[in-house]
């Protein structure tokens, strides 16, 4: 598999730099992860709401919810 290479590749990179560098790299992808995880929670938001503006939403509490699954 050529990814795993080239992530190992990248690893081996990385660990030949200085310790600042490196805490540098780790940050950034930190925080890139992080714009990534709030572009998904806001499609799936946008998503959730067009669901509900659509109808294709139900309200209830526990025991509706369980009386639903019930009787499928």
């Amino acid at each position: 598999m050529q990814s795993i290479g080239t992530v190992n590749n990248i690893l081996q990179n990385i660990s030949s730099l200085l310790p600042d560098e490196q805490l540098f790299i780790a940050n950034t992808l930190n925080k890139r992860i992080n714009e990534l995880k709030r572009t998904q929670i806001y499609h799936r938001t946008r998503e959730a709401e067009k669901n509900y503006e659509n109808g294709k939403c139900v309200s209830g509490n526990v025991s509706d919810l369980m009386r639903a699954i019930n009787n499928d």
